[in-house]
């Protein structure tokens, strides 16, 4: 696969290898809930849905699901990008009650990206937690203000410098307004944080938003190469949308550690997610875990180590039933 970033991509390519063993892997994003209180992200889904929800609090997941989706995801093979949501659904104890379960799904703390939390909060998910990520969607302060007007990017940045006790991660979108003199600034930010990882989602247009239109994949690689590149021991997690399933091998090549943002259960042992594996082998990478084929796992007995009362495993164990059942079917 040629591109008119080849020089580029080999010089990521390189700095990549001499940093990273030759392995990517999937990661997941648990979102708990579909609606937000700030609803003004102009390129968000939720901002479609905010003025259709009468109710807030009905409009979040069951722990049932969100924990046979970790479930899935450690026995899989899968990694967590981070627990995500939009805001004004969950209290921090109930967020915190979440982080617990999922932590102890997948048997090791976890990425957590939802909003700002003082050091107060911050403390309460120590024990469950491992990093936290803030989603400022983009570093061009025109554009923050124009498609991110609700987020007080500088308090998300804050919290990063005062979480000292956690990982560090930056969440930005690609295709929203930015420009390649950007990217720049985003490495300004990474240096003033002192980040341990990135998530570059590239955007994925919905329908009733502003946006028809998703980054090219060039200069979607490029955010890519030129911060690997940079900053050469950096985990950087490419987003890659359904509608760019195709550009996962470009993504790796630009040095992404791994790929998110892919439909994995709606989409597990179908052509795109064989393909996903394909074109990482592609870009000299082993696939570590698994789109395709269900291992034999003993779920019910996965279910029943966890610490939750009797009638939550009774519903996890439902809720994962479902979820197999359809991943078998497409299989």
């Amino acid at each position: 696969m040629k591109t008119r970033i080849e020089p580029l991509l080999k010089q990521a390519e390189q700095v990549y290898q001499e940093n990273f063993p030759p392995e990517t892997w999937f990661e997941r994003c648990i979102f708990v809930n579909w609606y937000c209180s700030l609803g003004n992200c102009t390129f968000c889904y939720r901002s479609t849905q905010k003025d259709k929800i009468t109710n807030p609090k009905m409009a979040k997941r069951t722990m049932s699901s969100i924990v046979a989706e970790a479930l899935l995801c450690k026995n899989l093979g899968w990694k967590l990008d981070f627990i995500t949501g939009g805001f004004g659904v969950f209290s921090t104890a109930e967020l915190v009650e979440i982080a617990k379960n999922v932590s102890e799904a997948m048997e090791k703390k976890v990425w957590f990206n939802y909003g700002v939390f003082g050091e107060s909060a911050l403390e309460k998910f120590k024990p469950y937690v491992d990093g936290v990520c803030s989603s400022i969607e983009t570093v061009n302060p025109k554009v923050q203000k124009e498609v991110v007007p609700g987020k007080n990017i500088k308090a998300y940045i804050e919290m990063l410098k005062k979480a000292k006790d956690f990982k560090k991660s930056l969440a930005i979108v690609i295709g929203i307004g930015e420009t390649k003199r950007d990217i720049k600034l985003l490495h300004e930010l990474i240096e003033e944080t002192k980040l341990d990882r990135l998530t570059i989602f590239a955007l994925h247009p919905i329908t009733g938003t502003p946006f028809t239109k998703g980054p090219e994949p060039d200069y979607y690689a490029e955010w890519i190469a030129r911060t690997r590149i940079k900053f050469p021991k950096l985990e950087i997690i490419a987003g890659i949308p359904s509608n760019m399933l195709d550009d996962a091998e470009l993504a790796l090549r630009a040095g992404a550690n791994a790929i998110t943002k892919f439909p994995a259960i709606k989409y597990f042992g179908t052509k795109k997610a064989k393909s996903i594996e394909e074109q990482a082998a592609r870009a000299g990478r082993r696939f570590n875990g698994t789109l395709t084929k269900l291992p034999q796992i003993n779920w019910e007995q996965e279910v029943e180590r966890l610490s939750v009362p009797q009638q939550l495993k009774k519903e996890i164990c439902l809720k994962l039933k479902q979820y197999l059942k359809r991943m078998k079917s497409q299989s």
